[in-house]
């Protein structure tokens, strides 16, 4: 990870004109649940969609793109995640099918922000760190140095990510994928026994964001707690959208051609795209199984679909739905109002560079097998199972002997590694 230096100015959301916008014609656009055996009672009175003032997350109705020498839209730029911090990607029942907060709501959000500040700021104390929990939290056992945290500025009333299906509760996932996690879960249980506590025998015991592979089509979006980044560059005929933490970057055909074999695999799929007026969609087939979305891999029958529309002079409204009806029984749609931010430094995320996650993490497995040994040879307990720290890698603790991850703090003998604490997808 890179040490950015930042002018702390806000982002904020310039709105050209206070409209009303329903919230059913934003989510119009994406496909509807699959049909159920049987029809669907009508819906109730209290579910229906709910006319709301859109212009307070950027929107500004009828709002049309400036256009590129060559006549497309012209969505290029930085477009900074932070202020989406807090935004869960599952709305609270509570909240019902508004996608806005209401006053209360944004009030207690703002709170949350203003206290992750405060914990931030505070003073490091080595004895009192193993009190701190929360993920950031300096002086905690997963604190990076508080130059590195972004916070939200302006902070979003966006109630959730999810948008579709419209109460923005993530739809089941079907037997047959249920029943493949339960699987990868008893494995990945089975495969934990033989570690005997240690954090890894090997780098594949650890995860694609910990050995700076990927961190996923999904969660190179969503925002982190530093490295929140999204650029935009665009050419005739393509369109290059880069997310800054791990450095994905996605160069993207626009002429509508057709898309490559699912059979061809990678970690970030294979994308094409078209306009369609003011929008560029893209579909996406092809991701590796490793390279999950929401915990479940996507099947070969399985695609994504991302929209990117200027909504207003200074957001992007980016919106990805993901339809595969042999893991999900109907497809999901995740939606953010993406701000404008020509003041912010799109840094260059040195991952492998700046990797000690896995050096530090395998030698200090090393070393816990060597202090395991030896209590075997003196008849005494297992070492690693008395008064044990947290997992290490990013956003954990280091063992005996090892380094922390990216995040993390250093075990006896290691010392802390670079960046991270972002969650894994």
């Amino acid at each position: 990870m890179s040490t950015r230096v930042r002018r702390l100015t806000g982002a904020g959301t310039a709105v050209a004109a206070a409209v009303v916008f329903s919230a059913a014609s934003l989510i119009g656009q994406t496909p509807a649940a699959r049909p159920a055996a049987a029809p669907a009672a009508a819906p109730k009175a209290a579910t229906a969609p709910v006319k709301e003032d859109l212009s307070v997350i950027g929107y500004v109705a009828g709002y049309k793109a400036p256009r590129t020498p060559w006549g497309d839209p012209d969505l290029q730029g930085v477009w900074n995640g932070n202020d989406l911090q807090g935004v869960p990607t599952a709305r609270a029942a509570t909240v019902g099918t508004r996608m806005l907060l209401n006053d209360d709501e944004f009030r207690q959000r703002v709170a949350q922000r203003d206290r992750t500040v405060e914990t931030d700021n505070l003073d490091f104390d080595l004895e009192e760190s193993e009190k701190f929990d929360a993920m950031g939290a300096v002086g905690g056992p997963v604190s990076p140095p508080p130059h590195w945290l972004e916070r939200s500025k302006n902070v979003s009333r966006l109630s959730s990510f999810l948008i579709e299906p419209a109460d923005g509760r993530m739809p089941a996932t079907t037997p047959a994928a249920q029943a493949a996690a339960q699987a990868r879960q008893q494995a990945q249980a089975a495969r934990r026994a033989t570690l005997q506590g240690r954090e890894a025998d090997s780098y594949t015991d650890r995860s694609n964001y910990d050995r700076c592979i990927s961190n996923g089509i999904l969660n190179s979006v969503t925002p982190k707690i530093y490295n929140s980044g999204n650029r935009i560059v665009q050419g005739p005929g393509w369109l290059a959208w880069s997310q800054e933490m791990i450095h994905e970057t996605r160069v993207i055909p626009t002429d509508g051609r057709a898309p490559v074999s699912p059979a061809i695999t990678s970690w970030m799929g294979t994308s094409v795209g078209r306009w369609e007026g003011e929008t560029l969609v893209v579909t996406t087939t092809g991701l590796k199984p490793e390279s999950a979305l929401s915990g479940n891999p996507l099947s070969p029958e399985g695609k994504i679909i991302e929209r990117f529309t200027r909504v207003g002079p200074k957001t992007l409204e980016y919106k990805m739905t993901v339809d595969d009806p042999k893991t999900w029984v109907a497809p999901w749609t995740i939606m953010m109002p993406i701000p404008l931010d020509p003041d912010y430094i799109f840094a260059e995320y040195a991952c492998h560079e700046g990797n000690y996650t896995m050096f530090n993490i395998l030698s200090g497995s090393r070393k816990d097998e060597q202090l395991q040994r030896e209590a075997a040879a003196k008849g005494l307990p297992d070492p690693l199972q008395q008064n044990r720290g947290g997992g290490a890698g990013r956003g954990g603790r280091g063992g005996a002997g090892g380094g922390a991850g990216r995040g993390g703090r250093g075990g006896p003998g290691g010392g802390a590694a670079p960046a991270g604490g972002a969650p894994q997808q």
